[in-house]
């Protein structure tokens, strides 16, 4: 069973974070006091495909699994997400509704950040607004990149596996 630690979040706990990186000491003490912990237990969803929502999550401690539905209707298991990672961000920047459903895995402690703290740090700091906003930039970039290297792989085996159905059995 794990134990998980209660309470705020420290600076230094939010500066090994990429998300709060190249941020200043005051930007991540008001975070550490602004933001909300949320644990949930194992096998509990976060939030739904399709649901709307106008907040992300970091993972402080715990394990994630991130699900999406396909058109048959299964659900595929697309990532899984550890402490550091962050979670939701898409409904916050482009404001539709989620993309995946999100369950835990094992018990987790969560740092929830909504588009309304983020307008604060908006309408109070806009170089930390700033480089909060190119922090997630980069990482849906990451995950961009890693989703196209996916893809192509995906696309070749079905090519490779249609060309050897058209050219049949191989001959010694």
């Amino acid at each position: 069973m794990t134990t998980l630690f209660p309470g705020q979040p420290s600076v230094n706990d939010l500066r090994a974070i990429g998300l709060f990186g190249a941020l200043s000491d005051d930007v991540l003490r008001h975070f550490t006091a602004a933001l909300t912990v949320q644990v949930i237990e194992t096998g509990i969803t976060l939030f739904r495909e399709g649901e709307d929502g106008r907040e992300m999550f970091v993972l402080l401690q715990g394990e994630l699994e991130v699900l999406k539905r396909s058109h048959r209707g299964t659900d595929a298991r697309v990532a899984l997400l550890g402490p550091g990672d962050w979670v939701g961000d898409m409904s916050i920047v482009d404001i539709q509704p989620r993309s995946a459903t999100v369950r835990a895995l094992a018990p987790t402690r969560l740092l929830r950040v909504t588009a309304a703290d983020l307008d604060n740090v908006y309408r109070n700091d806009l170089k930390a607004y700033s480089i909060v906003i190119l922090n997630l930039a980069r990482e849906l970039s990451r995950r961009l990149r890693v989703t196209d290297g996916i893809l192509a792989d995906l696309i070749a085996s079905v090519f490779d596996e249609v060309i050897a159905r058209r050219l049949g059995p191989s001959k010694p």
